[in-house]
């Protein structure tokens, strides 16, 4: 997030200075890191957790379109970096992967094939497959079917177009492009406060190395510290992060090297979460291609910790607690039992427990081709609610001051895929005096800016091939 508003802002006002401060030695190493989020390019064509089943039956795609709108934006930003020489090659973060649903049960299956009848025809998935015949899903991702019991109802959907992006590597790309110009980094620095000054804000530094001291002055200042905006939101004292929580959630993956299991599996497959598990715990086997090398991952195997980053301390829960979301996070204990005993349940599940879940999505896997890995640390934003008190929302959210000067993001998945949308709306909410006059500077990053793919099925149809044709995610049917 924070590398790609760098780049927007560095783009439209060139003469500006920016300051990027990250508390680890290297870059996007938290939530960004590869094996640290599933890569998977969130563009609801296969998390089923988009498209809820109404209480008659059919399917809200609601939610699906929206994020597949706004990953369309990311491309477009994506396919501009590309075509200015700012990304060297799209394959350092972006790489061909279908995005397959699978599910088995009658039940289940009943809902894929209603979810496909109501996304087959959206313009923005056109090219949606679906197939109920195990020898078809065996063609597309062969360990799904090997060593299940024939007669098994199965059904599954294919996007062949989707894709695996290494979301570190485009940080890192991104950063050294800025820090090319007129961007000073400022790496393994800890910000101790924030207060507001004559200029804007004052930004206290201190370095994680020497300790040594340092204090910034700017007009703005964005927090995409993952999991820690929440903490860092709530040292300025700005009245719009009042009421604001943050539930953490950790997660372990298994993963496996073995070149033949990649060989067999070439894509992305996500299932349907158990019941009470928060949507960033839907189980999924993904293939990974991290730095030219490919895995395979399977979970994440949800957790608890009070760990607010990875890399972050114990106390970060309890130091986010204040006396304005008391309420909301007490609201949101009360009202979420089935979440907190599903979490009790994984952090304590036992390693055939886990390897029982892979095998209800891969029957023929051997354990001794799975090892464990931690993933990243994700904190789900707790919002105050005037009705209920307190609400859990599984998404993103943008908090800006009144007067535009500071701005932070909060929560989890889609994220890092939806970041060139998310950001473009910032600039709209921080910079509304300057938005009209960068627009055509915008739209030279992202043709679609101000309009909606999704209505207008020729220009998404143009759309994703000039960007499939940029970024190398030309498809052919396996």
């Amino acid at each position: 997030m924070s590398a790609t508003l760098g780049t927007l802002l560095h783009e439209l006002e060139p003469s500006w200075r920016i300051a990027l401060v990250e508390k680890l030695s290297g870059i996007g190493e938290e939530s960004s890191n590869a094996w640290n989020n599933a890569g998977t390019g969130h563009s609801a064509l296969c998390e089923l957790n988009y498209t809820p089943q109404r209480p008659d039956g059919s399917i809200a795609i609601e939610g699906a379109v929206s994020v597949n709108e706004q990953f369309q934006v990311s491309r477009q930003f994506w396919t501009w970096l590309i075509n200015e020489k700012i990304v060297p090659e799209p394959s350092s973060f972006v790489t061909l992967s279908p995005h397959m649903s699978f599910v088995w049960g009658q039940d289940n299956v009943d809902y894929l094939r209603a979810r496909f009848d109501a996304l087959k025809d959206h313009p923005l998935f056109l090219g949606l497959e679906y197939s109920e015949d195990p020898m078809e899903i065996a063609a597309w991702a062969p360990l799904l079917v090997d060593g299940r019991s024939k007669g098994e109802p199965l059904a599954a959907t294919r996007f062949a177009q989707g894709t695996d992006v290494d979301f570190g590597a485009l940080s890192r790309s991104l950063v050294d492009h800025l820090a090319a110009s007129k961007t000073t980094v400022f790496s393994e620095s800890r910000v101790t406060a924030m207060k507001r000054s004559g200029h804007g804000w004052k930004v206290s530094l201190r370095s994680e190395v020497g300790y040594t001291p340092t204090t910034l002055e700017t007009p703005f200042v964005f927090v995409g510290a993952g999991g820690m905006s929440l903490n860092l939101l709530q040292k300025t004292g700005i009245k719009e992060i009042r009421g604001y929580g943050g539930f953490p959630v950790s997660g372990v993956w298994m993963r496996s090297d073995n070149p033949e299991v990649a060989r067999q599996h070439q894509a992305k497959v996500y299932g349907k979460a158990s019941v009470g598990a928060p949507p960033m715990s839907v189980p999924h086997l993904d293939t990974r291609v991290v730095e030219g090398e490919t895995s395979v991952l399977f979970g994440p195997y949800a957790g608890f910790t009070p760990k607010f980053l990875k890399n972050g301390s114990w106390s970060d829960f309890f130091a986010s607690i204040r006396w304005h979301n008391l309420i909301p996070l007490v609201a949101v204990g009360l009202g979420n039992f089935s979440l907190v005993r599903y979490l009790v349940g994984e952090v304590f599940a036992s390693r055939a427990k886990k390897l029982q879940a892979l095998w209800d999505f891969y029957p023929l896997a051997d354990p001794d081709d799975w090892y464990e890995q931690t993933a990243g640390q994700r904190v789900q934003v707790i919002k105050p609610d005037s009705a209920k008190g307190g609400v859990l929302q599984f998404g993103t959210e943008v908090i800006t001051s009144a007067d535009g000067s500071m701005s932070g993001l909060l929560g989890a998945s889609p994220g890092a895929s939806t970041a060139a949308p998310i950001m473009l709306t910032l600039l709209e909410r921080c910079f509304p005096a300057r938005i009209e006059g960068w627009t055509p500077g915008i739209r030279a990053m992202v043709p679609s800016y101000g309009t909606e793919l999704s209505s207008d099925k020729a220009l998404a149809a143009k759309n994703q091939a000039r960007t499939a044709k940029a970024l190398g995610l030309s498809a052919t049917k396996r």
